[in-house]
């Protein structure tokens, strides 16, 4: 049983969630305050949080930041409705997505659901890695390096990166990238893919001539150069 902590302030919504996803499987705690929130959700206890980004006492993205300091843990965001500014700073701050809310129940759940299922050890007939140049990935240890040292990301970054070290040289549509580390389609306007793609390049770096290891293909998608 997967255990899942809500941080919300939302007393009702939050109690409904939890009574739906309990009865949907998950084992639930719920925080009503970001300092709560943050203890918990660095206690190691659970596989996923639920995060509202808009908290009385601390804002949703420094406890995003704080999180992401110390763990991995995947993290499901909650926007408001149309609010592209706090979708972006969330997912700049390490969230691996996010929901607007108002949502019905069945779709967080399948959000979640997402999230799990793609940050699960995969099964492998062999224990090598996947190696691009100076990239290693090990995707059944959920480990990467880059030029020999240990690479720090999020559960969505280590997906996308995967999907492009396993096809160097290709571009690959968003939608597919999308489909593979979201585990949804791409949402007209969803910008999801590029923040978290401006995140990977800020963690790889530049090559010696500036050029990004990551390449964008206008109106087509992304590319990870040959080194």
């Amino acid at each position: 049983m997967h255990k899942v902590l809500i941080i919300d302030d939302d007393v009702e919504l939050a109690g409904l969630f939890r009574e739906y996803l309990t009865q949907e499987g998950f084992n639930v705690d719920v925080s009503h305050t970001g300092a709560s929130g943050l203890q918990h959700a660095l206690s190691g206890e659970y596989q996923l949080v639920i995060l509202d980004i808009m908290l009385p006492d601390i804002k949703g993205t420094e406890i995003l930041t704080r999180i992401r300091l110390e763990s991995r843990v995947p993290i499901l965001m909650f926007t408001a409705k149309g609010d592209d500014v706090d979708r972006i700073i969330g997912m700049e701050s390490g969230a691996d997505d996010y929901v607007p809310k108002p949502c019905t129940p069945r779709e967080l759940v399948a959000r979640i659901r997402a999230i799990l299922r793609r940050t699960q050890p995969a099964a492998s007939l062999s224990s090598g890695p996947i190696v691009a140049g100076p990239l290693k990935l090990w995707p059944e240890k959920r480990k990467a390096t880059w030029f020999e040292q240990d690479l720090d990301l999020t559960s969505t970054e280590f997906n996308l990166l995967e999907t492009l070290a396993s096809q160097v040289g290709r571009v690959v549509s968003k939608n597919e990238l999308s489909e593979k580390a979201l585990g949804r389609p791409l949402a007209r306007f969803d910008r999801s893919i590029d923040v978290h793609m401006s995140s990977i390049r800020q963690k790889l770096g530049n090559q010696p001539d500036g050029h990004s290891y990551i390449q964008t293909v206008r109106g087509q998608g992304y590319q990870m150069i040959k080194v």
